[in-house]
């Protein structure tokens, strides 16, 4: 396993030498607007995948993943608030897209059922996941953020919303389903938005924006009807632009993600990201950088998050560096 990966890590090393990953994508939706607000030359995104336990119970990639669930969960709150201290320093936006139940402060089971108002998953097999008996909320615990802080983050949400830069929270789903039509019924997708929306509401936040577990995407004239303006997506690494979608949706496709890699050093790992937003401002590109707050090694938070975010602030004069909301808002703005 550690070669194959080791192995994955130096081609993705080789890709990047080529130029093949990321790809320069110059196509355009619409060619009525301006993707590049004048006197920038580029616009960079920051989004964070921030799920706590929600993410890897159900994982094929883990012998033990409740233990690996959890994990991530302690791991998440060691590490945002470090990342929110580095976006406060350089003044850096990033769009929290958020698992719903994290609002929640508690959760108790009616009858011994978790959430009885949310329609259930059936049960299902994809790329990364496979939940094939029992209840979608078994490992819910039903107790409250003190208790079990893996699995809530009302605490958290509050840092976020009054730190001193402006970030934005998005929606990760309430349970972080599979979103995708062949495993989603439209009922469930439903319930788990209202649910968002709700729980979102009770912190005077109006989503808009909306990360699909997984990569799982589907259901774009939902998150449309819902009131979404935009979705991150993941089908490959682009530098190019946002494409507008007939529902009135726009779809935000990555560009790189913040992880760590078995053979990359904390340097390699500053210097590449440099490299793809110079790319993005020669091209005159949107650049879109996603993480999960879940790294193991918060020397490696403070040095390629710090990295990348003083060069970003450093060169703050030519790029644009906002919220999806934001961009999407100046994108639409000039549709009317």
């Amino acid at each position: 396993m550690i070669i194959k990966t080791l192995a994955k890590s130096y081609l993705s090393k080789l890709k990047f030498i080529l130029r093949l990953n990321p790809k320069v994508d110059t196509y355009k939706s619409s060619e009525k607007i301006e993707y590049i607000p004048e006197g920038y030359k580029a616009v960079v995104l920051i989004s964070a995948d921030f799920e706590m336990a929600w993410a890897s119970r159900y994982s094929m990639n883990y012998l033990k993943p409740l233990e690996q669930t959890l994990e991530s969960g302690r791991l998440s709150r060691k590490n945002i608030p470090l990342i929110l201290d580095l976006c406060d320093k350089y003044s850096i936006p990033v769009t929290w897209a958020t698992v719903g139940h994290l609002f929640l402060k508690e959760c108790k089971p009616e009858k011994g059922i978790r959430h009885p108002e949310l329609k259930r998953l059936p049960h299902f097999q994809n790329t990364y996941w496979k939940f094939d008996s029992g209840d979608w909320f078994d490992y819910d615990p039903g107790t409250d953020f003190q208790t079990n802080p893996e699995w809530y983050a009302p605490d958290l949400i509050e840092s976020i919303l009054k730190s001193k830069t402006k970030h934005e929270i998005g929606c990760h789903t309430f349970s972080h389903i599979d979103c995708s039509d062949q495993n989603c019924p439209d009922e469930v997708f439903a319930s788990e938005v209202i649910a968002c929306q709700k729980a979102a509401a009770e912190f005077g936040v109006k989503l808009s924006s909306f990360v699909h577990p997984g990569h799982t995407v589907g259901h774009i004239k939902d998150l449309a009807d819902f009131g979404f303006n935009c979705y991150r997506s993941d089908a490959e690494n682009v530098i190019g632009y946002p494409i507008r979608h007939i529902e009135g949706i726009w779809e935000l496709r990555n560009t790189a993600q913040i992880e760590t890699r078995i053979g990359w050093s904390d340097q390699y790992q500053v210097w590449r990201l440099k490299e793809i937003v110079k790319m993005a401002m020669q091209h005159k590109s949107v650049c879109n950088i996603w993480f999960h707050p879940q790294i193991k090694d918060s020397k490696f938070v403070q040095s390629v998050f710090g990295g990348l975010f003083e060069f970003l602030d450093a060169n703050r004069k030519y790029i644009w560096i906002t919220t999806f909301n934001e961009y999407i808002s100046f994108l639409d703005s000039q549709l009317r």
